[in-house]
């Protein structure tokens, strides 16, 4: 199924490969940040990937409710679907980056993935962790819900053991191989995997965590770090435009991946170029002042920092600590939410 003649590789395509593997080159030494950094740029990228690969599926929670649901974590309180979708992608998504050596591409971790995908969610017990028995042709529906007609023919519930067997040992067979760049594979393999939709539900979110599994074992080990949903979520209707064209003729002679490949790098490029500027953003704040360095610090810790933290913690008057945020927030180390004594900070984003 991953075949050379898919996709062209022209100088666009070589410059962004190009590009992103001098990022993970550089990543070695620009990934030697102090571990608590590490862990604050981990925590803020599992937050917007969580919200923003829930949203893309239509899930409503903000990245603030995410953090909220995730700190405060209680499986027998769930109030909604999205909560449910919420706390199954982060299990997801923690056992990837905590576990990635140990995941090899396999259908059985696949399906293990999508029964933690699918975990919290009592509308699904059923069919979890398990290829689908019905159809699951992508539509389109109008703003009160109703269909509009199919507008992709998925892999049938017949085919899809099979499909998804040659196709896992095909994308295994590639990466091995290495006669086609390990993007391009990855790449290859989301839209082909997508155009299956082995999984009864779920399979856009999954598609997403296992492009992460297979970019970190391919040697892109700064992807936890930076959030590839946010990317997507952004540029949503260019995601599914892009995917649909790649589409139209998958598994045929006729395959052109072309317009999923241009895509996909750009999110990645994307996804690198956010996490070079908290990389260098974070060089600056080396040389803060003591002060301006105890206020990041302190919103990077507790999630959030007010004036009255400011105040009470560090010892300063209300108008010096105003002062130091306002710098803060221009610089782009702090963001501002709410407005007068009711306003807080975060670690810029």
């Amino acid at each position: 199924m991953i075949r050379l003649e898919s996709i062209t590789i022209d100088a666009s395509v070589l410059n962004l490969v190009a590009e992103l593997d001098e990022f993970k080159g550089r990543w070695e030494l620009l990934g030697k940040l102090a571990p608590d950094v590490l862990q604050s740029l981990r925590r803020v990228a599992t937050i917007e990937s969580v919200g923003s690969s829930t949203r893309i599926e239509g899930a409503k929670l903000s990245d603030h409710q995410v953090e909220l649901l995730l700190a405060n974590l209680d499986v027998n309180s769930f109030r909604s679907r999205d909560e449910e979708e919420v706390a199954g992608y982060a299990e997801a998504m923690g056992v990837v980056f905590d576990s990635w050596e140990q995941i090899t591409l396999t259908e059985n971790h696949v399906k293990q993935l999508h029964g933690i995908l699918l975990k919290y969610s009592g509308k699904d017990l059923t069919h979890r962790g398990e290829y689908k028995k019905f159809s699951n042709n992508v539509e389109a529906f109008d703003p009160d819900g109703k269909s509009l007609g199919v507008i992709f023919e998925t892999a049938s519930p017949f085919d899809t053991p099979k499909l998804m067997a040659e196709f896992i040992e095909a994308t295994r067979r590639a990466l091995s191989e290495r006669e086609l760049h390990p993007l391009l594979v990855v790449a290859a393999f989301t839209v082909h995997f997508l155009a299956i939709h082995p999984f009864q539900d779920g399979n856009g979110r999954l598609s997403r965590v296992l492009t992460t599994l297979l970019l970190t074992r391919s040697g892109y080990r700064y992807v936890p770090y930076s959030s590839l949903e946010r990317v997507i979520e952004e540029n949503k209707d260019a995601y599914y435009r892009a995917l649909r064209q790649a589409q139209r003729e998958i598994r045929s002679e006729k395959e052109n991946l072309d317009p999923w490949v241009r895509f996909f790098l750009q999110s990645l490029k994307r996804q690198k170029d956010a996490l070079l500027y908290k990389v260098e953003r974070e060089n600056l704040l080396e040389r803060m002042s003591p002060v301006a360095e105890r206020l990041v610090a302190i919103a990077r810790e507790r999630g959030r920092v007010t004036i009255s933290d400011a105040v009470e913690l560090l010892g300063l008057n209300r108008n010096t600590a105003k002062l130091h945020f306002r710098q803060l927030v221009q610089q782009g180390h702090l963001l501002q939410h709410g407005n007068g004594r009711g306003t807080w900070y975060t670690v810029g984003r």
